[in-house]
């Protein structure tokens, strides 16, 4: 209990190499993507049973456990039937060429970093780069929230700055309020769509680094709109 409460903090999750994910769906799925050993899986009796597509000889250790243990490992408010941990998984350098990849900069809300990973996951886009003080994708609420995309988008963290630098030759759209309308541009099959973060947008010393800003149109009053949204939003207009 003590080992799998302290895999919320992420020093301790990055030290191990492994993730808490819960709930029937997610767990599920990635148990059935196959790109995720599973270490430990706890759960109710009921929903052992019910489990038929699961092969639980390839998990390593399997516990049937009582609801109100759940309740002591969970790091929900409310837990589910399934608590599972997985190995990290190990990502290669992403590929950028003939593909449109997503670049993160500054996302701090696990909501917002878990719905941007399913979105990806709808748009078949493959590869997210964040930025260092992005919120870790193996945090509990992001894992929750992406749904299971984890295992078909890879995600990285690296210094934003820095990757565009070293990959100039790819075309960069940031999305700003003050940007060329998304739905005039035309599908993008290649290049870097750059969001920012939920409060403060782009850092400067990015957006000195991209020749094409893009927004999307506004026709109410609202200040701005949620990171994921946008994302959701420009993805359907470019992809």
């Amino acid at each position: 209990i003590k080992y799998i409460q302290s895999l919320g903090h992420k020093k301790l999750r990055d030290e191990k190499g492994v993730f808490i994910a819960e709930g029937p769906k997610v767990v599920e799925e990635l148990l059935l993507s196959q790109k995720f050993k599973c270490h430990v899986l706890c759960s109710t009796k009921q929903w052992l049973g019910s489990a038929k597509t699961i092969n639980l000889s390839q998990i390593t250790e399997v516990h049937a456990v009582e609801l109100f243990e759940l309740e002591k490992i969970s790091q929900l408010a409310t837990p589910h039937d399934v608590l599972a941990i997985f190995s990290q998984k190990e990502i290669v350098a992403p590929v950028l060429t003939k593909k449109l990849s997503i670049i993160l900069d500054g996302i701090r809300d696990p909501g917002n970093m878990g719905t941007i990973i399913r979105i990806a996951d709808w748009f078949a886009v493959e590869n997210i780069i964040c930025s260092v003080d992005s919120v870790d994708c193996y945090n509990p609420k992001v894992v929750q929230a992406s749904m299971g995309s984890l295992s078909r988008v890879n995600v990285f963290y690296m210094d934003v700055h820095d990757f565009i630098l070293a990959n100039q030759s790819i075309h960069v759209y940031a999305a700003t309020l003050g940007g060329k309308n998304v739905f005039t541009i035309g599908k993008v099959p290649e290049g870097l769509l750059v969001i920012g973060n939920e409060s403060t947008g782009i850092r400067d010393n990015i957006l000195e680094l991209v020749k094409n800003e893009i927004s999307i149109p506004r026709l109410g009053k609202a200040e701005s709109l949620n990171a994921a949204v946008a994302c959701g939003i420009i993805l359907a207009s470019i992809r």
